[in-house]
């Protein structure tokens, strides 16, 4: 027994990915962690008629952690298509005769979360029984976190799955010796990759249609949007993660080592899928999300299945995919090449 732990031991010392995975990758992940969702010094941007507000609240308003920006009370009275034009500004706040004091805010984010602390905050010392009205642009208060979230879990569910299906498999067959005979014939590499891209890539489709008319058929995840542009998106994303399996895979010899890769090249990339705004990311960090494929899927759902966006949207977000998927395309091509014994 003690000669048995000795020799696994030594075995992991020996993988410096094992090595990798057990000290350095929690290590990774809880300092991202720490930086993502800690103390963001952001300041919410608060829009107020200053004509129709009592001096008081405008003071108490302006000694809070806010951006008080004064607006038009034409601008107060349209607060919602206001928002949709003024992204900078995180909550509009109204008094009405009828309705009392209202708070309208463009979706239901950390944002506006904040916002509308800080201005319960300030309404609080002047009229502790104060009561505030919530309204959003997009969304609805109360509405359940899948329902929020949902199309961050569409991107994740839908990458990921497939990175560990493709990227095992192709480790599978390169450590069988397939990939090497394959490559002794006259066939180029760049056949090779679009093979294998295409063969996986038609499961990943399948996957990809499956996964979002259950999420909206049978789980009711609301779209605002035509799910056309989502299945478009989603089997893009899937399409992505077969080349990112492909790259990860030729770099690995084993399936284990695939399963080491994740810490470091999936699970940073789920803080960047929308999760936390990128602009609550202190450092600047959130810049990173630009790098990340996830990002460019779960931007795109999100802004179908939210805000009802059509192609001419989100087609910025659709050819970044594109362009990351031959960019790993033209990698894994390339690098084929350490593999190619004539």
């Amino acid at each position: 027994m003690i000669y048995l732990a000795k020799r696994v031991i030594r075995q992991t010392i020996n993988d410096k990915r094992s090595v990798m995975m057990i000290l350095v990758a929690p290590l990774l992940i809880l300092t991202l962690v720490y930086f993502l969702l800690g103390d963001s010094d952001y300041v919410p941007t608060v829009g107020i008629d200053k004509n129709t507000m009592p001096d008081a609240l405008v003071t108490a308003l302006e000694e809070q952690d806010l951006n008080v920006l004064s607006i038009t009370n034409n601008d107060a009275q349209h607060a919602k298509n206001y928002l949709k034009n003024n992204h900078d500004v995180d909550a509009i706040l109204t008094i009405s005769q009828s309705s009392g004091m209202n708070i309208t805010m463009y979706e239901t984010s950390p944002k506006g979360a904040k916002a509308a602390r800080e201005i319960q905050t300030a309404l609080a010392a002047l009229n502790p029984s104060a009561k505030l009205n919530m309204s959003y642009v997009y969304g609805t208060q109360g509405q359940s976190t899948f329902d929020s979230l949902g199309y961050v879990f569409l991107a994740l569910f839908s990458f990921f799955l497939v990175f560990i299906i493709s990227g095992m498999a192709l480790v599978r067959e390169r450590s069988g010796g397939t990939l090497e005979r394959l490559l002794m014939t006259p066939i180029k590499r760049w056949e090779v990759i679009l093979g294998y891209t295409l063969g996986y890539g038609v499961f990943a489709v399948i996957q990809a249609i499956l996964i979002v008319l259950y999420s909206i058929y049978v789980l009711q995840l609301s779209s605002v949007g035509n799910i056309g542009w989502v299945l478009l998106t989603m089997v893009l994303l899937a399409v992505t993660a077969v080349s990112f399996g492909a790259t990860i895979s030729i770099f690995a010899s084993s399936e284990l080592q695939v399963v080491q890769m994740i810490p470091f090249t999936i699970i940073p990339q789920v803080f960047f899928s929308g999760l936390i705004p990128l602009d609550l990311m202190p450092y600047h960090l959130g810049n990173l999300a630009y790098i990340m494929p996830i990002y460019y899927g779960a931007a795109a759902i999100k802004g179908v299945m939210v805000y009802g966006d059509s192609f001419f949207q989100i087609w910025p977000y659709i050819i970044g995919l594109i362009a990351y998927a031959l960019l790993l395309y033209l990698i894994n091509t390339q690098a084929l090449k350490k593999f190619r014994k004539l």
